[in-house]
């Protein structure tokens, strides 16, 4: 039976996360693991030597934790404990990591957002913790590869502000971002806090209100549920297999159990798919005639949408509406139909439904017809795909 020590913040969804791999871990090798929670409040009031010597005296095999950039996290091994840092400050030499796919998870926020439109974005994050940093330089850097024309603000704040939010200075950057702008955050509690600031700024002054998706659009990173929906309106967020993280840092102490001189690895938490709720279900375009058919289609994309409805929407022709927006989106109406519906799919796939469930969620009965259409745009079939994502 193996001991474990979790010292983490347990009011966050990526602790549970984990928490719940390394159980389903342990369920299916029938171990009879024992999991102990430890407050972070532990190693901050009485030092990480306090967190060892409780290590010792439960018996604990390894420590799962958040550990400060001055922790001597090798007191550990000294004691014959295995210790495994979750992603924080910093990352460790002297002992393994758990960490994001942060780099990818910034590129993939930065290609969604450029996908709807945007000419202006900004970052918000954590200054001096490595996974906010990570996503950060990804995302300025892959939005300014593509048109250095671009505008792209950010504000970092440092740690004491994670919690004790400075009101002031977020609203006067709110307020100063040129509009309408594509904001990732870090996490979804900066998300959020981004939220709450836009709805005090239009309490305080009903002209000019802040709008969320219409001036400011946003993603987040985790997709907590309880967050995201709590947020007005709805988070969209970058989601990651945290639970699979988990399950596989319980492999790993496992393995390191029994083979205690051969080499191990960092644990990588692989990043999935979008999550895409009302806060960034918008697509900006110059030219304001497709923009509202974009909207329409968006808004409807559960029902059996057609061309002619589309034209009723706006004082163009068929025939010119067609054209124009050829000429935008560089596809035609019907093509663009077609994979926002797929990406709908793709994404009630990755939260575990059926291809059955999604397609009827998206109002189709011909499943054959949207197999074959799916496969066509990702390259798998949704079954294959499904497969994939929730392997």
């Amino acid at each position: 039976m193996a001991r474990l020590i979790f010292m983490t913040d347990f009011s966050e969804a990526y602790a549970r996360g984990l928490l719940l791999g390394v159980a389903r871990y342990a369920r299916e090798e029938g171990e009879a693991w024992s999991i102990c929670r430890l407050p972070l409040s532990i190693r901050d009031k009485y030092g990480i030597q306090e967190v060892v010597d409780y290590a010792l005296r439960t018996k604990a095999d390894a420590v799962i934790g958040q550990f400060e950039e001055d922790d001597d996290v090798g007191l550990f091994a000294k004691n014959g404990i295995i210790a495994i840092a979750q992603d924080f400050k910093v990352r460790f030499n002297e002992i393994l990591n758990i960490k994001g796919q942060n780099t990818e998870a910034g590129i993939m926020g930065a290609k969604y957002l450029m996908k709807k439109g945007f000419h202006n974005f900004a970052y918000y994050g954590l200054k001096d913790f490595i996974w906010s940093d990570e996503r950060y330089a990804a995302f300025r850097d892959t939005i300014l590869s593509v048109d250095p024309n671009y505008t792209f603000s950010e504000l970092l704040v440092p740690q004491h502000v994670m919690w004790n939010y400075d009101y002031d200075r977020m609203a006067e950057w709110l307020i100063s971002l040129p509009k309408p702008v594509a904001i990732m955050a870090c996490d979804d509690n900066q998300a959020y806090y981004i939220t709450e600031v836009c709805s005090i700024i239009n309490g305080n002054r009903k002209e000019s209100p802040i709008r969320i998706p219409e001036d400011i659009t946003l993603l987040g990173m985790d997709n907590d549920e309880t967050i995201c929906r709590l947020s007005t309106p709805n988070l969209s967020s970058i989601c990651q297999d945290v639970e699979q993280g988990g399950y596989a840092v319980a492999k790993m102490i496992d393995f390191m159990l029994h083979n205690r001189s051969c080499p191990a690895e960092d644990i990588v938490v692989p990043i999935t798919h979008i999550a895409t709720r009302t806060s960034s279900d918008i697509f900006v375009n110059d030219d304001p005639y497709i923009a509202r058919v974009l909207r329409y289609i968006h808004e409807r994309i559960a029902t059996r949408l057609s061309v002619d409805e589309l034209v009723a929407q706006v004082p163009l022709s068929r025939r010119l509406l067609e054209s124009r927006f050829r000429k935008v989106m560089k596809m035609s109406i019907y093509d663009y139909i077609q994979r926002v519906r797929v990406d709908k799919i793709a994404q009630m796939l990755c939260e575990g439904k059926t291809v059955s469930e999604s397609a009827f969620e998206l109002g189709f009965s011909d499943i054959k017809n949207i197999s074959r259409v799916f496969k066509k745009i990702k390259g798998v079939s949704p079954s294959e795909y499904r497969k994939q994502k929730n392997k």
